[in-house]
């Protein structure tokens, strides 16, 4: 048995899907899935009950789970007094993928360099979670889309970069065909869109962009579990979706992305830290981050 698949399981464990241990491990979710799989094998017991969007301990995963929790705990203890360091330091993020495409690897390696003794932890969370979280003073720096006040209005914000809307559809979609999307084109076409519960603002938004053009979307699906249950739906109803276009390097093959005519108002994104309290490293990231978005918009 190797610590690693431990770490795995903890994780999995500790968040409670294994699309948010994923995003702190830096692993994709299925390779982690895979690796927990392998543990249970290897022991011969089901560790975790796997949902749709839940990950839930069995009885024997329960108990497994204190036990794990103490190996690694004794495993690091030992590394320590071997390496003889401090204890590693941690910066929590959260933010949404499709809002830091192409900036965040970028970012992360620098500040790595310059920083090998801090673990930066990347929370992929919807803006509710993230309001929660921070409210709770878990997080050291958001990324949000649109105001950052809405979300954490004790923390500073400072504006990141811009974004262009786009639609995403089923490469089959009639629309597909186009290079371009006139809003116009939308009036009575399915959508699906963001749910208020976890996306608040997503609707309202949505309808200010349309209403101009004298339509209204047509939501028949509003989804709270954030844009990979979306891409499933999309091809299940044969709708499409109004996302910002950050969206497109994390997209399946069988759908595509049309860029609208006239376009519409970019998409602001604006990254925060606490006013208060203020993680020193969190500054650094936010610094990294801005100066990767002004390079690649000069690009």
């Amino acid at each position: 048995m190797e610590l690693r698949h431990l770490r795995y399981f903890t994780a999995v464990a500790a968040h409670g899907t294994f699309r948010r241990a994923a995003t702190v491990l830096h692993l994709t979710q299925p390779a982690l899935s895979r690796q927990v799989r392998d543990l249970e094998e290897e022991l011969g017991v089901t560790l975790i009950k796997r949902g749709k969007n839940f990950a839930t301990l069995t009885d024997a995963g329960e108990l497994f789970y204190e036990e794990a929790q103490e190996v690694l705990a004794r495993a690091a203890l030992a590394v320590e007094r071997v390496r003889g360091v401090k204890q590693v330091e941690v910066l929590r993020v959260g933010y949404g993928p499709t809002l830091t495409a192409g900036i965040m690897p970028g970012a992360l390696e620098r500040f790595q360099a310059g920083e090998p003794r801090v673990r930066i932890e990347l929370c992929d969370l919807s803006p509710r979670e993230m309001s929660e979280l921070a409210a709770k003073h878990e997080l050291d720096l958001l990324i949000v889309p649109g105001d950052g006040k809405a979300v954490a209005a004790d923390f500073r914000w400072a504006d990141l970069r811009r974004l262009s809307h786009v639609l995403i559809l089923p490469a089959s979609h009639p629309l597909a065909r186009l290079k371009k999307i006139p809003p116009r084109r939308l009036g009575g076409v399915p959508l699906i869109g963001l749910g208020r519960e976890n996306f608040p603002g997503y609707a309202e938004s949505m309808r200010a962009l349309l209403k101009p053009f004298g339509v209204r979307p047509q939501f028949i699906k509003m989804l709270n579990d954030g844009v990979s249950a979306m891409f499933a739906e999309l091809e299940a109803s044969h709708a499409a979706a109004i996302l910002a276009d950050g969206i497109v390097n994390t997209m399946p093959r069988t759908l595509v992305a049309r860029p609208f005519s006239p376009a519409f108002p970019s998409v602001l994104i604006q990254v925060g830290v606490p006013a208060v309290a203020t993680n020193p490293h969190a500054e650094t990231f936010a610094r990294l981050l801005r100066e990767e978005a002004a390079r690649g918009k000069s690009r």
